[in-house]
């Protein structure tokens, strides 16, 4: 940071933040007596805060947030009497705060949370600062009580003392703050019972209340019924709370967040809980409640996330949870809930996160309806008494990570389907009654790390490879035919001259089949050894042949027809690599024909690309790829092309820009595209995350996009995003990155992507990886809420996209977003949404860090998201 600030005494303003300056802070800094707004956040600068800016007495304005100060609070920034703006969080300051600076009576907004302040809170600070509108201490190692004297602060809209030490009980009279939006107090050691419920009463814009994780007990008060109904958020779990849920909840009809968790309560749930028809996560687990889960909470459409396990429910599911077709988490175990495993339940396709039924007493067969859950992470339907095989239906479920049957009376072999989820890290088939032998796919699943087949009836040989090596990692006791297998495990060897025929007869067939294979794919070769001869004009690269042959390859003459001779009325988009065309199928349907431009350089590896990544892969939110084309066309020259599913409603750079852009080009049958609302932006921005984390996590190896951007992010009928465009995919091992175009001659990514969304260090010639595709996603997510591309004219310099948002953020979120997004919604309800787009545009912020080590994950980008659609997706 410059040290020369004594030759600036006149200035008033200095407002350096988000400038990415080092160093310390200058002691000549007071040496600005006129200085009145000083702003040093979002830098990297160290050390402390200097004892000089006492000298600043002219100071209103001082914002020094920053992570890496250390050291106290300096006693002079007492002598600021102007003072009304006090921003010192998200540092590592120490000590108390001095406590002259609660006397200076005009302060309105005090942040020094997210440090590690120690004190208490003196007990006349609303006398003394009766202007507080923002008072936040969370995050500290604050001390001794709540003072009740901050009722008379009567202008307070945010009180944040959460993740503190802060005992005694709630101030009874906070119901004089009229104004209150927020009061965050959990993580603390607050005492007494919940009557301060009923003074919140009187708050009538109040939004959010947070007491959880503290030692408030007795019974919920059925004055909760006439809080607000500006309130969204409730959460109290983690309380000795008791006694039944009151009916009264269900007045709450805004309620988006409902948290009652790991608390005593007792008695059925109300089934006016129904009436919440804005809720988005209701957490009852870890308490006493029994009885039948209520029906009602099928009209709770709009859930996300359910959690009632542990608890004492009976009866059967709910056949009306199949109404929440919104729901990403399912978690009812630890129960006592009977009878089968509605249909309507295993049909909800959103699920995604944990779909847990274990530790009841549900009978009967898996159904079929499981392979609906093609997006699901976790499935644990262990200790039930389910019976029946597992359906084969299971090999849709291709997200699956981790999946437990075990305990229960399932039966016949393990089945082939099984061997379709390479993803699996955990299996648990224990105490079953599987037969027959272990298949020999389960050693092919190379991210299996923990597998159990013990307690059954299994046979014949264990394998030695896989997840079989490593004994800690897999459990087969109590199979009492099982052989072989490493040493470890402590079996029997197998004696070859006990075969049984049956086996041998497998052998037998196996064999016969694999050699009629092997006669086939010879011929085969031959055929196209042939073929390629007297097509020498289609000069097919023996490379192609790994990927191309999982396509029906379609011909020139049946392409030409299907575009009405790639009719310029058909043209659908233009990218670098070539033109896509509308064309119809045989079934009177819709396709998209991307036909290369193979004089352009890199296209012919651009359809390389292509074909290995979305041959290989599948996502609800990636665009399939379903045939490709490589042949002559009437002139004899070499042709390619790619058929893709037809997205009805175009790009998203579309709907964002209205198709400005001079080489995008849609026709829309409707007409010209709509404007994207505020959740429709963020649901999409959840699908194009889910399919990056797909791409980055589920993949093995991983594939690395390279190339994100609005154009490359089609829309299908129901408007979800599909991301498309692999011709710069890479993939990515562990020891290497393999470029999918086939050039691996230079190390250089420097030109590779699209400008304005590569991220920095490609240009310094960095091997592309996915904290690049990361990055990317940033800039198209704050594009997607600005409606600003990051190729402006007014991006110059030092200022980008990612600098225009970061600045802004939070207060000004609402003044940089695209106008659009508030077509349609209600006026009134404009802090919801700018809160909901300052949450949003933070984590583009995040994503679009200029350090890869600074971004945030995907994983961690998704489970955001999803939190904010939670939170603010109610109206």
């Amino acid at each position: 940071m410059p040290t020369n600030l004594s030759q600036c005494s006149n200035l008033e303003i200095l407002n350096l933040i988000d400038n990415q300056l080092v160093g310390k802070i200058p002691d000549d800094l007071g040496s600005l007596p006129k200085l009145q707004a000083l702003g040093l956040a979002g830098n990297n600068l160290t050390g402390s805060i200097p004892r000089s800016v006492g000298n600043l007495s002219q100071l209103h304005m001082l914002s020094v947030s920053e992570k890496g100060l250390q050291g106290e609070i300096p006693e002079t920034l007492s002598k600021f009497r102007g003072l009304e703006f006090v921003q010192l969080a998200f540092s590592q300051l120490t000590g108390e705060i001095p406590p002259a600076i609660f006397n200076i009576s005009g302060i309105f907004s005090f942040s020094a949370g997210d440090n590690q302040l120690r004190g208490s809170i003196p007990p006349y600070i609303g006398d003394t600062l009766p202007h507080l509108t923002y008072l936040n201490f969370g995050n500290n190692l604050f001390t001794g009580v709540i003072p009740p004297s901050l009722s008379n602060a009567s202008g307070l809209e945010y009180i944040y003392f959460n993740n503190n030490s802060f005992h005694g009980r709630p101030p009874a009279n906070l119901g004089r703050l009229k104004a209150l939006e927020r009061m965050l107090l959990g993580f603390n050691q607050l005492r007494d019972d919940f009557s301060f419920i009923t003074s919140l009463t009187n708050c009538s814009r109040l939004q959010i209340i947070g007491v959880d994780f503290n030692f408030l007990e007795g019974p919920l008060p059925d004055s909760i019924g006439n809080l607000s109904n500006s309130v969204i958020v409730i959460s109290m779990s983690s309380n000795p709370m008791f006694e039944t849920i009151p009916p009264g909840i269900g007045n709450l009809f805004n309620l988006s967040f409902l948290g009652l968790a790991n608390n005593s309560l007792s008695g059925h749930v109300p089934s006016s809980i129904g009436a919440l028809h804005n809720l988005h996560v209701l957490e009852l687990s870890a308490n006493m409640l029994t009885g039948e889960i209520p029906s009602s909470i099928g009209n709770l459409t709009l859930l996300n996330h359910l959690h009632l396990l542990f608890n004492n429910f009976y009866g059967e599911i709910p056949q009306s949870l199949g109404n929440c077709r919104q729901l990403i988490e399912l978690e009812l175990s630890n129960n006592n809930l009977s009878g089968s495993i509605p249909e309507e339940v295993l049909s909800l396709s959103t699920i995604s996160i944990i779909f847990s039924l274990a530790h009841n007493q549900l009978s009967g067969s898996l159904p079929s309806q499981v392979g609906s859950l093609a997006n699901l992470v976790e499935l644990d339907l262990s200790y039930n008494k389910l019976t029946g095989p597992i359906p084969s239906s299971i090999s849709k479920c291709l997200l699956l990570e981790r999946l437990s049957l075990a305990i229960n009376s399932f039966h016949g072999e393990i089945p082939p389907a099984l061997g379709t989820l390479r993803g699996l890290r955990e299996l648990d088939l224990s105490h079953n009654d599987f037969s027959g032998e272990i298949p020999r796919f389960l050693v092919q699943l190379t991210d299996l790390n923990y597998l159990n087949l013990s307690l059954n009836k299994l046979e014949g040989e264990v394998p030695k490879q896989g997840v079989f090596l490593n004994a800690s990692a897999v459990s087969v006791f109590e199979n009492s035919n099982l052989c072989g297998g490493i040493a470890e495990l402590n079996l029997p060897s197998c004696k070859s001259n006990t075969s049984k025929p049956f086996s041998t007869k497998k052998v037998i067939v196996i064999t016969t089949v694999a050699a009629i294979l092997s006669g086939f794919i010879l011929c085969l070769c031959l055929f196209i050894i042939w073929y390629r001869r007297k097509k020498s004009k289609e000069n097919l690269s023996a490379t192609e042949l790994p990927f191309e042959h999982r396509f029906s390859r379609v011909s020139y003459e049946e392409l030409f027809r299907s575009t009405d001779g790639f009719s310029e009325n058909n043209v659908i988009g233009k990218g670098r690599y070539g033109t896509v065309y509308k064309g119809t199928t045989q079934e009177g349907g819709w396709v998209a024909v991307k036909v290369l431009n193979l004089g352009h350089r890199g296209a012919s590896k651009s359809f390389v690309s292509e074909c290995r990544t979305l041959g290989a892969i599948r996502h609800r939110n990636l665009v399939k790829i379903s045939n490709v084309c490589s042949s002559v066309d009437h002139c004899g020259n070499d042709f390619k092309a790619l058929l893709y599913e037809y997205m009805a409603n175009g790009s998203l750079e579309n709907w964002i820009h209205q198709g400005n852009e001079e080489d995008v080009r849609h026709e829309h049958e409707q007409g010209q595209p709509g404007r994207l609302g505020l959740m429709q932006r963020l649901d999409i921005a959840i699908d194009i995350a889910s399919a990056i984390k797909y791409l980055h996590e589920a993949c093995s190896p991983k594939i690395v996009h390279g190339d994100l951007k609005p154009s490359n992010v089609l829309l299908d009928n129901e408007m979800m995003g599909r991301v498309g465009d692999f011709g710069l995919a890479k993939i990515s091992s562990a020891a290497t990155t393999e470029a999918m175009d086939i050039d691996n001659r230079s190390s250089s990514v420097a030109m590779r992507g699209s400008i304005g969304y590569v991220p920095p260090e490609y240009g310094m010639g960095d091997m592309v990886s996915t904290q690049g595709d990361v990055y990317s996603y940033g800039i198209l997510l704050l594009e997607m809420f600005t409606g600003r591309r990051p190729t402006e004219e007014a991006f110059k310099d030092h200022l980008n996209l990612h600098t225009f948002v970061k600045v802004a953020l939070p207060h000004r979120a609402a003044e940089i977003v695209d106008s659009a997004i508030f077509n349609g919604e209600d006026e009134r309800d404009t802090e919801r949404m700018r809160n909901c787009i300052a949450s949003v545009l933070t984590v583009g912020v995040a994503c679009s860090m200029e350090w890869p080590r600074d971004r945030m994950g995907v994983a961690e980008v998704l489970k955001e998201l999803h939190k904010i659609r939670a939170r603010y997706g109610a109206k």
